[in-house]
């Protein structure tokens, strides 16, 4: 990894949304230099917006990514009230506003000063956090299931391919607590067709209030879904991660600078080498990982024909983690 280079971020960029009842405001950011720029789209968490996540697309566009975040329709910038004709549809508006940000790259890269023909658009990719990970897992081929268990319709888009998908939702149907059942059926995702590479980031002690189940709930996305991906568990982290959605965020409960620090690396590394095959930098990070004295987390991996793609660190801080 190089050093860092300064960063040129503008917002809001304001894109036309017809049906959407508000425009989409979008901020981009992008290296000062370097041409042939890979994208990162990001999806944010429940009421967030454009303004959040800092510690990742900071760190992302100082190495190299142009990181275009949208201001989804749930954000308390907005405040839609719940009674709203298009709250029970948020889910879906979602991961429409990436797609249109997709469609609009000629738009967005005129934009930002001196971004014009810096682009490359053949690597792309969609990351989020929370519900943020539910809206980018749609692009890479997650569905959600209609309330027959009928098959749900495909929202996936063949420009996206790679993705990072960090404390997301797992499955539904008897995982969901009886409060996210009743109002939220939307919650309701088979990744039974998510075949785009992925990595998947869950925290040991993320413990949802919407699920049953316990922290591996997060990590359904990874065993639930075919193909190529990874799964990072970090130890100790909890719904934040340490703190990505921002450096003074007050509701982050797991405060931890060294776990943020891991993410942000680890994933660089991940997306480096999964929109340029032969880059070598996501091996080198799990062998460095794997080689650290007391790691922050464990990292499973397989390949495109579902066989394991390497060992797995076992050895959290406090003794020995079952896989």
């Amino acid at each position: 990894m190089g050093a860092p280079t300064p960063v040129v971020s503008v917002k809001p960029v304001v894109l036309s949304a017809p049906g959407r009842g508000e425009d989409l405001q979008v901020r981009v950011s992008a290296p000062a230099m370097g041409r042939e720029l890979p994208i990162i789209v990001f999806s944010h968490g429940f009421g967030w917006s454009m303004d959040g996540y800092s510690p990742l697309a900071d760190f992302w566009a100082a190495h190299g990514f142009v990181v275009i975040q949208p201001t989804h329709l749930d954000s308390r910038t907005l405040s839609l009230p719940p009674d709203d004709p298009r709250t029970p549809l948020i889910w879906r508006f979602r991961v429409e506003d990436m797609k249109h940000i997709l469609d609009q790259l000629d738009l967005l890269e005129a934009s930002v000063p001196g971004l014009g023909g810096r682009l490359d658009r053949s690597r792309i990719a969609a990351a989020g956090h929370s519900w943020g990970g539910q809206t980018a897992s749609m692009l890479l081929g997650a569905r959600v299931l209609d309330p027959e268990g009928g098959t749900g319709e495909d929202m996936s888009d063949s420009r996206i391919k790679a993705g990072v998908l960090l404390s997301t939702p797992g499955q539904g149907g008897a995982d969901l607590a009886p409060f996210a059942a009743e109002q939220l059926p939307f919650m309701n995702p088979s990744f039974a067709d998510m075949t785009t590479p992925a990595l998947v980031i869950a925290g040991d002690r993320d413990q949802s209030a919407l699920s049953v189940r316990g922290p591996n709930w997060f990590t359904d996305p990874y065993f639930l879904s075919p193909g190529g991906k990874g799964l990072l568990t970090l130890f100790g982290a909890e719904h934040s991660l340490g703190g990505i959605p921002g450096y003074t965020v007050t509701e982050t409960t797991d405060e931890n600078p060294d776990r943020v620090a891991a993410i942000q690396r680890l994933t660089w590394a991940y997306l480096r080498s999964g929109l340029y095959p032969a880059d070598p930098s996501w091996p080198a990070a799990r062998a460095a990982l794997m080689g650290m004295p007391g790691p922050p987390g464990r990292i499973e991996c397989r390949d495109a024909r579902g066989h394991d793609a390497g060992k797995k660190i076992t050895d959290g801080p406090k003794g020995p983690t079952a896989p």
